[in-house]
């Protein structure tokens, strides 16, 4: 499976840990989430607004839920937006995705 997330915090700060900066970025906290991403050693890519990550169900989410809990210190809240594409019998397709779409957009 591949699962699209997005982890933000918003509140209070614990002490310690920055939360938003004045123009409104969290990528201190973010910086956090991704960090445990790629030391998951699964195949993972981060974009602008989703990290993407690809395995099997409970270690995706076991990464996801880590991700999850080390942005905690950057606010008293947090948003998790999260998109799955269940495919069972299929592996690499964080790549064969995008592959096959640029071999489409070639012809």
């Amino acid at each position: 499976m591949i699962v699209a997330f997005s982890v933000a915090t918003s509140g209070t700060p614990q002490p310690g840990h920055e939360g938003q900066t004045e123009d409104g970025s969290v990528h201190e906290a973010v910086a956090a989430a991704v960090a445990v991403v790629r030391d998951s050693g699964l195949p993972n890519r981060t974009s602008a607004m989703f990290t993407e990550i690809e395995g099997e169900w409970d270690e995706v989410f076991d990464v996801v839920k880590r991700a999850t809990q080390a942005v905690a210190p950057y606010g008293s809240r947090i948003s998790l937006v999260i998109k799955a594409d269940i495919r069972p019998g299929h592996s690499g397709e964080l790549e064969g995705k995008v592959a096959r779409l640029e071999s489409a957009l070639g012809d």
